[in-house]
């Protein structure tokens, strides 16, 4: 049997609306979402928010790597020209670290160092993009070749433009997967 319902209707606080028919009897209508459907859009949201940090994160890591190959060529670069004038690379008693406070400059006066002399082939060196935590820029110079080799160990998070993850290594004849176990770089 169908009932009539009168045009009027009461709002409650609740979300529900009360119709009331023409025999007096009181039908309640309820409106929104039941919990059942809240949480299944919680979860979809969810899922899409971890997916969206996984994502980030990958690109993050590639990023660094990408800037710690765009570094490291920079310095090759800044290298080269410090060779062409000097006649050899900067010489090195001991592995020494690129860009800290004691070595972030390029000149032909100071090698690396804190200050410029000289002329400048690299007025700011790079440092390392962390994470990881101890990642940096190590060079080492052929003491015994007079300066004519260098060797900059740097390690990568993934594989990036044909280098591996792991410790890398840049020469004068270009860059390279390190080897050996454990893996290292050339020494003279």
């Amino acid at each position: 049997m169908a009932m009539a319902f009168v045009a009027t209707r009461v709002a409650c606080g609740s979300g529900r609306i009360q119709r009331k028919a023409k025999g007096g009897e009181t039908m309640i209508q309820r409106k929104g979402f039941t919990l059942i459907e809240l949480l299944v859009v919680i979860a979809i949201i969810g899922i899409l928010s971890t997916l969206a940090v996984v994502a980030l994160n990958n690109a993050r890591a590639k990023s660094r790597d990408a800037k710690r190959v765009a570094d490291v060529k920079q310095v090759q670069t800044a290298l080269e020209l410090y060779f062409a004038d000097q006649n050899g690379y900067p010489d090195e008693a001991t592995v020494i670290t690129l860009g800290d406070a004691n070595n972030d400059t390029l000149s032909s006066g100071a090698g690396f160092a804190a200050d410029v002399s000289g002329t400048t082939y690299m007025g700011q060196v790079p440092s390392a993009p962390t994470p990881p935590a101890g990642n940096t820029y190590s060079y080492e110079s052929n003491a015994t070749s007079s300066s004519s080799d260098y060797s900059i160990a740097f390690t990568l998070e993934g594989t990036t433009g044909g280098l591996s993850a792991g410790l890398n290594c840049a020469t004068p004849s270009g860059i390279t997967a390190a080897t050996g176990a454990p893996a290292a770089c050339p020494t003279w």
